[in-house]
């Protein structure tokens, strides 16, 4: 008989504390609100909670260095990685992309209670936001395979930004799957960076690219 899979939040790993340094109270009020309610409002699977702070929480945490200047998070969701970002980078100006109203609620919701003064949420999908040739940076999580996901993040960056996308285990045939799309939209350096190892569990991939468009 298989054993049920526990729905307690796991304990935060000792690296949060450094990685959020003194903004670890706001991570840890937005793991456990998300914990609390990501469920029932369909933010999160049933089996995400045990292993929130370990594939979701650090997993987005690590990469907040790279980001500086404005960022859009496309397709935000519960706020992976958009609202740790902007906990954990007080300096960075975010905007939090969502077309679902309830998705929007939550995420504004947060941007509320956390005090969050540098991320504003605006509802709708990226390609019809009006905001093209915006933003420094623009990133995503767990949204959609590369070559789907280009026409909607490279559009809104910048001539000479950058896109920094965290992508799974399958990062590198991404990119040579959508060798059309990084033609297309003019992008450059195309790589993909692991971020974490030896301080995270789980470590990160990030595909960085430049856009020359």
């Amino acid at each position: 008989m298989t054993e049920p899979v526990s729905s307690e939040l796991e304990a935060e790993p000792a690296v949060a504390a450094v990685l959020f340094g003194d903004r670890i109270g706001l991570a840890r009020d937005f793991t456990a609100a998300l914990a609390e309610q990501g469920e029932e409002r369909g933010l999160i699977g049933p089996l995400e909670v045990p292993r929130l702070w370990t594939r979701h929480i650090l997993n987005s945490a690590i990469a907040a260095p790279l980001f500086h200047g404005t960022v859009a998070d496309v397709g935000s969701g519960a706020g992976l990685p958009g609202i740790v970002l902007a906990i954990a980078r007080p300096d960075v100006q975010f905007t939090l992309i969502e077309p679902m109203e309830r998705r929007v609620a939550w995420l504004d919701e947060q941007v509320t209670a956390l005090g969050l003064s540098n991320t504003t949420v605006v509802r709708g999908r990226a390609e019809d936001v009006g905001l093209s040739g915006t933003f420094d940076m623009v990133t995503a999580r767990a949204v959609s395979a590369l070559r789907t996901l280009l026409p909607w993040t490279a559009p809104l960056v910048r001539s000479g930004g950058e896109l920094a996308l965290l992508k799974g285990v399958n990062a590198e045939n991404e990119i040579t799957a959508a060798q059309k799309q990084i033609r297309k939209f003019l992008l450059s350096d195309v790589r993909v960076e692991i971020l974490g190892e030896g301080v995270l569990t789980e470590t990160t991939r990030v595909l960085r690219a430049t856009v020359r468009g």
